[in-house]
């Protein structure tokens, strides 16, 4: 019978290299970080790639975990963060599309609520051009700052809330072309 370690019990048991309880780590979060790799990677393969890195990265700094705030939100962070190097590298993040002071202002007045399902918002997001997709997950799905997203992506403020903006409008465009064509969008 596998004994199931409290978090605080295996981070100690993972640094020492156990194997067991590095696989319960895995185990107990590989759903929710294959999920974050999914929503900024839309090839299943190359997410699974990335999150097979990000892994072995939490294993490897494990030690550094002060237990300062969630251990959740410490190792989801590093799994974005493998995200991103992998955009970074891989496509141009050089983001310039700029909306005006007045454009943003009128965006932000006109917030959607999306009354779609989860599956069907992911199918969408997957279709994003990867600088929208990027801002948009780190904003909405991640809870970050434009004033974060810009540092980490080395944008300009305007620029993070241009792309949310963008991204915002693409999905709507999106779904509302796949219920034209579909009474539901196909998951």
């Amino acid at each position: 019978m596998a004994v199931h370690h409290p978090i605080e019990e295996l981070i100690p048991l993972c640094i020492r290299q156990d194997r067991r309880a590095q696989q319960q780590l895995y185990d107990r979060f590989k759903a929710l970080l294959f999920a974050v790799c999914r929503r900024y990677i839309p090839d299943e393969a190359t997410a699974e790639d990335v999150f097979i890195q990000g892994f072995y990265r939490i294993y490897a700094h494990l030690q550094d975990y002060r237990g300062e705030g969630s251990f959740e939100g410490w190792i989801r962070r590093i799994m974005v963060n493998e995200c991103l190097m992998y955009l970074r590298k891989e496509h141009n993040l050089h983001l310039t599309v700029a909306l005006t002071e007045h454009e943003i202002a009128d965006a932000a007045d006109d917030e959607a609520e999306y009354p779609y399902s989860y599956q069907e918002l992911m199918i969408v997001i997957d279709a994003l051009p990867t600088g929208y997709r990027t801002v948009f997950n780190l904003y909405v799905l991640e809870d970050f700052k434009h004033r974060e997203i810009a540092e980490i992506l080395g944008i300009s403020i305007n620029t993070s809330k241009s792309q949310l903006i963008l991204a915002r409008k693409k999905i709507l465009e999106l779904m509302q072309a796949k219920k034209k064509n579909n009474s539901k969008i196909q998951t």
